[in-house]
């Protein structure tokens, strides 16, 4: 039998995370000082209170008022100074909790309100991710992180972020993504920019299968060319559980695990917006039958101040859900490691010199 992970262990491992959102991860403290500082209007006073709030609202079981408390980080990430502090902090934050591999994903379409040019809110979160780094190996802790920079799906700046992403993929910006509402904002919208991607042959992942269930994933994959998917939880709906020999899989939910697309999985963030109908624990979240059928499945936070959440935490959270041990974890975290939009070499010398061994010494 399996010897579930302790905590200290858990906290321990080195981490990956692919999907997590730079303006779902800025610290309560942050947001209250800067709104204070520009004058934004908060609904609750203090660091503690403010942190409460952003989890409660998210609790709200929609994606739509999900997103909602987004409008109060984005508020305070309009200048060059507030955008590099709090990219800062989130490599800091991320990198004391062991991750040593991090793609920060964020809408630079939605920092402009203060004068800031696509470019230089760019090249801002990119000072703060360097800046970030550096504290972290002052600290005696590796990691590497990059931009993903995202288009908002409703609105009509696919490409023009598309761009922005080739020509700085050079200088920190590792690839693309689409976010906000999925319902009736189907990722064919921004197919220019995915063509676009492709002859470029630049990465992209797609938020997919979350809000929106089978015909977003397969427009994604299909139709946009998605590498990866953001969520892809119901991907589900394609697989039939009851059936008499155990699981089988639909042609889209083969073809997924298949060919090895990756699925970015937000275990809390999900459980917040009822990304999958019936599930009210962490214990029905599809990651646990999905990684069992062999899809590739990775752990991510998403949103780790609206979920209130950490790696270490969604790695507890799965333990204690199913009794995963160190090698469930490290199974998932080379699987992200590997899906990562870093150079091949780059990406086997942190599992090779960083991910396993760590792993083995927890073991040891």
């Amino acid at each position: 039998m399996t010897t579930p992970a302790t905590a200290d262990q858990i906290r321990r491992a080195p981490k990956v995370a692919l999907h997590e959102h730079l303006d779902g991860g800025v610290r309560p403290a942050t947001v209250a000082e800067i709104a204070a500082e520009i004058g934004h209007e908060l609904p609750a006073q203090g660091a503690e209170a403010l942190g409460t709030w952003f989890a409660e609202a998210a609790n709200s079981g929609s994606l739509p008022r999900y997103l909602e408390t987004f409008a109060h980080t984005t508020a305070v990430m309009q200048t060059r100074e507030h955008l590099a502090r709090v990219a800062h902090e989130a490599v800091v934050d991320l990198a004391a909790d062991g991750v040593v591999y991090a793609e920060l994903r964020w809408a630079p379409e939605q920092h402009l309100e203060r004068g800031l040019s696509l470019t230089e809110a760019v090249d801002a979160v990119q000072h703060g991710i360097a800046s970030g780094v550096k504290a972290a190996e002052a600290d005696g802790r590796e990691i590497v992180v990059g931009q993903l920079l995202t288009a908002m799906r409703h609105a009509d700046r696919g490409l023009e972020i598309a761009e922005l992403v080739v020509d700085h993929r050079d200088r920190g910006v590792f690839g693309f993504d689409i976010a906000g509402a999925e319902d009736g904002f189907p990722p064919i919208l921004h197919l220019e920019a995915f063509e676009y991607l492709r002859r470029e042959n630049a990465h992209f992942t797609i938020h997919a299968g979350e809000a929106f269930g089978l015909p977003s994933i397969w427009q994604a994959i299909q139709r946009c060319g998605a590498e990866r998917l953001g969520h892809g939880v119901r991907i589900v709906d394609d697989i039939d559980f009851d059936a008499p020999g155990g699981p089988r899989l639909g042609r889209l939910a083969s073809y997924v695990r298949d060919r090895r697309i990756p699925l970015e999985m937000c275990p809390s963030s999900n459980l917040q917006t009822h990304a999958v109908p019936g599930m009210t624990s962490i214990a029905d979240h599809p990651i646990g039958p999905l990684k069992e059928l062999g899809f590739r499945v990775t752990v991510n936070c998403d949103n780790r101040l609206m979920s209130g959440t950490s790696m270490s935490r969604e790695m507890q959270l799965l333990v204690d859900a199913f009794g995963y041990g160190l090698d469930d974890l490290r199974w998932f975290t080379v699987n992200a490691m590997k899906s990562a939009f870093l150079p091949f070499d780059r990406r086997i010398d942190l599992i090779e010199r960083l991910i396993k061994p760590a792993y083995a010494a927890l073991q040891a």
